[in-house]
């Protein structure tokens, strides 16, 4: 299921809670919702209110971490695309076949990741596949170094090409971060009975019925953050191509 679909299955939970709430609150007998029982749930309600805002500030914390983790490779891989292309220039225009494999692959990853006119990206494949970096170790492996210069820029060079392999997967890796479904049930029945508590103490009125969607949108607003930032090349919420834009005007010059 998408991040949006979740966090409305979210959002209709937790207001359905509410509205059981108060339902229940005409219901049942007036002498469970005053006194001493009025204030054992109100602590219970906030001792689930507790462990549930805890929850929600680690997860929001962990889902921020990935989407910073995600910018700071791919701000690594744009400066490593760059001094790869440079390297490979300083060498001699025998690389040119090599520079314009790199320009034509890096271009086509950004367009499947980041397409210009919202189409589906598919993230997986487009880091999985190691077709155009394969493709230009060999061209560098058909370069004959004529004087120690080149053969020192040709070891630079092949050694970022192994970077770039291992960066592609520790990206691909950060990429599929998703929150765990039993943590995420047990997250959505916390929020649902602590909405269903609210309810049943809170008088029956329009101006309660409205404070409690607005609550329970916030709180499945909340898990759509976290979500959509736990998979940071997808979603509305994604990292930044800016880095491997920069990148990509440099290259070739």
């Amino acid at each position: 299921m998408s991040s949006m679909a979740i966090s409305l299955f979210a959002f209709a939970c937790v207001f359905a809670g509410a509205m059981l709430g108060i339902f229940l609150r005409g219901v049942v007998p007036e002498s469970h919702v005053t006194g001493d029982s009025r204030d054992t749930v109100k602590v219970g309600t906030a001792f689930i209110s507790t462990l549930t805002a805890l929850v929600l500030g680690l997860l929001i914390g962990s889902a921020k971490g990935t989407l910073d983790e995600m910018n700071a490779g791919l701000t690594q891989t744009g400066a490593k695309v760059i001094l790869f292309d440079r390297l490979l220039a300083r060498y001699g225009p025998e690389t040119s076949p090599a520079r314009d494999l790199l320009r034509r692959s890096v271009a086509a990853r950004v367009a499947l990741i980041w397409p210009d006119h919202g189409s589906a990206p598919s993230v997986p494949e487009a880091l999985r596949s190691a077709a155009g970096m394969e493709a230009m170790q060999e061209k560098l492996g058909e370069l004959s170094p004529r004087n120690d210069a080149q053969r020192a820029l040709l070891s630079q060079a092949m050694q970022i090409s192994g970077e770039f392999a291992e960066l592609r997967w520790l990206l691909f890796e950060q990429s599929q971060g998703s929150l765990p479904g039993p943590l995420l049930a047990l997250l959505l029945l916390w929020l649902t009975i602590i909405f269903a508590g609210l309810g049943l103490l809170a008088p029956r009125n329009a101006v309660v019925v409205v404070v409690l969607f607005v609550c329970a949108l916030s709180a499945s607003g909340a898990i759509f953050l976290i979500l959509e930032m736990s998979q940071p090349l997808e979603g509305l919420i994604k990292a930044s191509a800016a880095p491997l834009r920069s990148a990509l005007a440099i290259l070739g010059r």
